[in-house]
């Protein structure tokens, strides 16, 4: 399938939005707008949209070997944290605190914090793998359940969810896991998660649609009242144009996953030596990662200037998560792994997808050099 992004646009922000699937959207536009009526109706109309979206549900948990009943569809990643969060809270009552990794997306420590949880930060370093041994002392002192991220929505780095699987079994406690950046990125062992979240604007089906994972079956708590949609998870209509892309656009990308990846690493492999060149800093370069993501460290103190000019150029990057790189705050991230606030100002993210080409890689890396000699 061909982007449609123009030639003037050289997309490398995978990570915070993956460019949608045209063809997949605008078909699913088109079943829409013949099929628009509320899957909560009572009409004939009403009930075979509704059984497309258990047709989805159905399918993931085919695809991942859940129970159906355990997938709630919500609109957005933050969404679908907070549900996994709540139910949490309905498990355990009267737990104060769970162990959570230092390398989670902000939606999801707003969610601890919403439903009364204090983080135990597990520690790390320049690696940006978790510290297994703090992890297992943690556990060990006072037994918790575990929210770590699959892989890092910065960094790339892919944590080791079996390890961590199995200290928590060892504990009897449950490992809850973000999967927004590993979804159709790579192969997820979905069985060593509890309870897991994914997105669909993450893999190109564009806005409107997430997934929460829950541990078991439980009407007794809702992340909105009003309605009985989603086993009375939450109340609002379902936007079955979201979730109709979401299942035709994970079908795609699972089918051409590890001929995609195999693109992806080679790409990450030019671009990295490259750039070293010049003097970035690869950040956790030798560790397992996500083939699509480099973050780097600039060797130039203007990294304002720097965005601004790729920006004028066509190319878009940016610096880490999504939510904070606005404000140009120091990725929590990497002061955690033990990086200066000053390296961390530094540090940007370049992410590849589907639509990513040679071509434009070798742009981007030309247009890098020319900028970081401008601005030494």
């Amino acid at each position: 399938m061909k982007s449609h992004l123009t030639n003037e646009i050289k997309y490398f922000d995978y990570n915070a939005t993956h460019p949608p699937y045209p063809e997949i959207l605008e078909s699913c536009l088109k079943e829409y707008l013949e099929n628009f009526y509320n899957p909560s109706g009572i009409t004939r109309f009403s009930l075979k949209n509704q059984g497309k979206i258990e047709q989805t549900r159905k399918y993931l948990s085919q695809t991942t070997d859940g129970k159906e009943k355990q997938y709630i569809f919500s609109s957005t990643g933050t969404e679908a944290n907070f549900l996994l969060i709540q139910s949490l809270r309905i498990l355990y009552p009267n737990l104060d605190s769970v162990i959570v990794s230092p390398f989670e997306h902000a939606s999801m420590y707003a969610a601890l914090d919403s439903f009364g949880f204090s983080p135990l930060l597990v520690h790390t370093n320049k690696s940006g793998t978790i510290d297994l041994n703090h992890l297992e002392r943690l556990l060990k002192e006072n037994p918790k359940p575990v929210i770590c991220l699959y892989a890092g929505n910065e960094t790339g780095v892919i944590q080791p969810a079996d390890v961590i699987h199995n200290l928590t079994k060892e504990h009897g406690q449950l490992f809850y896991s973000d999967l927004m950046q590993a979804f159709c990125k790579i192969p997820v062992p979905f069985d060593l998660f509890d309870g897991y979240t994914f997105s669909g604007h993450k893999i190109g089906a564009g806005m409107g649609a997430a997934v929460t994972y829950l541990p078991t079956e439980n009407k007794n708590f809702r992340l909105f009242g009003g309605g009985n949609q989603e086993n009375e998870h939450r109340a609002g209509t379902e936007n079955t144009f979201a979730i109709n892309c979401l299942q035709k656009v994970t079908e795609i990308q699972l089918k051409n996953l590890e001929e995609k990846n195999i693109k992806l690493k080679g790409f990450q492999t030019i671009l990295e030596n490259q750039l070293e060149s010049v003097g970035c800093e690869i950040i956790a370069k030798n560790e397992n990662r996500l083939p699509n993501t480099t973050f780097l460290i600039l060797p130039i103190q203007t990294v304002d200037f720097f965005l601004l000019g790729l920006e004028e150029k066509g190319f878009i990057v940016s610096t880490g998560s999504s939510c904070k790189s606005r404000a140009r705050e120091a990725s929590k991230s990497l002061l955690q792994m033990g990086y200066s606030e000053e390296e961390a100002l530094r540090a940007i993210r370049i992410s590849t997808g589907s639509f990513t080409n040679l071509e434009d890689v070798n742009l981007l890396i030309d247009q890098i050099k020319i900028l970081i000699q401008k601005l030494k």
